[in-house]
């Protein structure tokens, strides 16, 4: 059966409803718009042939390919939705409460049989971060992390644990893609001096450091991204702390680390300090891109030895987007800079073209690799809304703005790793004067073993001269004390923003005041990037 042809859902003020691709732009005519004006989550398959949608009163699953509805479900509060690689399963996530008189609440995420429409099974899931249980892309395996432990089960059946895994405590984990054997990257924060590390196994060979395919650790962690390439053969991970104990950076501090499944791992050297914004691998699992660096970023591609391919200079950029075919690749600046986007074909690394989205909030390759999506929406930003589809070689093909009385909501794809709310490691709430101490204990302990901990046990690690120089730049700041101090009340406002809007996520009404403050991070935005640029 051919692939159904690109379609874009928009959801905001007006409903929901679904555009056709290049070349029509029309709205489709196979999809009754929604016009309820509380649409609050929207998905589609991985493949595109299932789109389902919540209005405030249902949760709705579309067959796309045969245009009518295939289920209704009586779930109105839900906030969050996810297909099943295969079509087979979808999961539901309403905000989690307890009932009046204090005892616990019913069950809130839901996993639901698509062919028959009947609940699989229900979980308590209190947090919203990581709420969607993980499958296997052949879906022979499913997990889920409960209590510090990944709980794992087999074909669909939820009614029974197939294993489990436990260590120490288990705070994050990623399924690999593609075929089986399937293999795991846990990730478990480090505690009492001891550092944080990063395991790889292969589904269930769960028994202990022994079995493990590969092993990384480091310290300087309070939370990290662990991305594995297409073909399952490396995972990268991103570890990141709140802090950066140098003063150079109110972003705290990033590391970039790589483990290979034959059991090599390294530090990948960065050859600009300063904050890693995004990191990308390419469709073909043997080069990835980070963008790094105190702006103008850098951005460089390295191969599977954590050599470097090719730099492509800096510039306004916190983004990477690779094609689905992986032949060209856009470097942007989005969030609190101004839009600015370089298209490079990296089979030749040329410069294909220099396109501004300005104030987007939002980017998206098209499956066909040769166009982008790019859309400014609300919450983020409350005026502009509206959409553009972009051919890679610059020119715009269709635009569509949103009266300046309506609003375009946030699709609900998962955003660039910079605008992602920040993630928490522990669940139990720690006070600032505690974690200070912590991070004096870890930094005394750090200074000592930090290069034996994070000593690369497989590629070689080659520095140039021209490397070897790049590294020995200072950290920067403004050099100006109030204007230092200016940039970290700004960055401590956004982050209270983002928390207020990861609340109203969740369902939580919010006061009048809050919603005030939310309406003023575009403009706080603009005065940070207007002080960081000035750098």
């Amino acid at each position: 059966m051919a692939p159904p042809a690109p379609l874009l859902a928009v959801r905001g003020s007006e409903g929901l409803y679904m555009v056709n691709g290049p070349p029509s732009f029309t709205e489709s005519v196979a999809f009754q718009r929604d016009s309820g004006k509380n649409c609050k989550a929207v998905a589609f398959s991985k493949d595109g042939s299932l789109f389902a949608w919540c209005n405030g009163e249902k949760v709705n699953v579309f067959n796309v390919t045969r245009a009518e509805l295939l289920h209704s479900f009586d779930l109105p509060k839900t906030v969050c939705l996810e297909f099943s690689p295969k079509n087979n399963v979808l999961a539901t996530w309403q905000a989690y409460a307890t009932a009046k008189d204090g005892t616990a609440g019913v069950p809130n995420l839901q996993l639901h049989d698509l062919r028959t429409g009947k609940c699989l099974k229900s979980f308590v899931q209190k947090k919203m971060q990581n709420w969607c249980p993980c499958w296997a892309e052949d879906e022979s395996i499913c997990a889920r992390n409960v209590n510090n432990e990944v709980h794992f089960f087999e074909n669909n059946n939820f009614n029974t644990i197939a294993n489990k895994l436990h260590l120490q405590k288990v705070s994050d984990f990623v399924l690999s893609p593609g075929a089986q054997p399937t293999k795991v990257a846990v990730y478990v924060p480090g505690s009492k001096g001891a550092p944080s590390f990063v395991r790889l196994y292969q589904y269930p060979n769960f028994g202990g450091p022994q079995s493990a395919l590969a092993n990384k650790s480091f310290f300087k962690a309070d939370k990290v991204t662990m991305l594995w390439n297409k073909k399952a053969t490396a995972v990268l991970v991103v570890a990141s702390t709140e802090v950066d104990k140098s003063g150079a950076s109110y972003y705290g501090e990033q590391t970039l680390h790589y483990l290979a499944a034959s059991g090599e791992s390294a530090v990948v050297q960065l050859p600009k300090n300063g904050p890693i914004y995004d990191v990308a691998w390419s469709p073909n699992s043997v080069e990835f891109c980070a963008v790094y660096g105190f702006m103008p970023a850098k951005a460089t591609v390295f191969n599977l030895k954590c050599d470097p391919v090719f730099d492509f200079g800096t510039g306004p950029r916190n983004a990477a987007y690779y094609s689905p075919h992986g032949h060209i690749l856009v470097l942007a600046g989005f969030g609190n800079l101004r839009g600015q986007m370089e298209v490079w074909d990296v089979k030749n690394y040329k410069l294909i073209s220099k396109p501004v989205a300005s104030d987007s909030t939002y980017f998206a390759w098209c499956p066909d690799g040769e166009h982008i999506v790019t859309a400014t929406c609300a919450p983020r930003l409350r005026v502009g809304n509206g959409y553009k589809i972009w051919h890679y070689t610059g020119s715009v093909l269709h635009a569509h703005e949103v009266p300046a009385d309506q609003e375009m909501w946030q699709h609900e794809d998962e955003p660039p790793q910079n605008m992602k709310p920040q993630l928490g490691g522990s669940d139990k709430p720690v006070s600032k004067v505690a974690l200070k101490n912590q991070r004096k204990h870890e930094a005394k302990k750090a200074a000592k073993q930090e290069a034996k901990a994070d000593a690369p046990q497989g590629p070689a690690q080659v520095r140039t001269p021209q490397n070897a120089l790049q590294n020995t730049v200072p950290a920067m700041t403004t050099g100006d004390p109030e204007v230092d101090k200016k940039i970290k009340n700004l960055k401590k406002k956004l982050k209270a923003i983002e928390q207020l809007k990861e609340q109203a996520a969740a369902g939580k009404q919010l006061e009048k005041n809050q919603v005030e403050k939310i309406q003023k991070e575009a403009a706080l935005l603009k005065e940070l990037e207007d002080l960081e640029l000035g750098v």
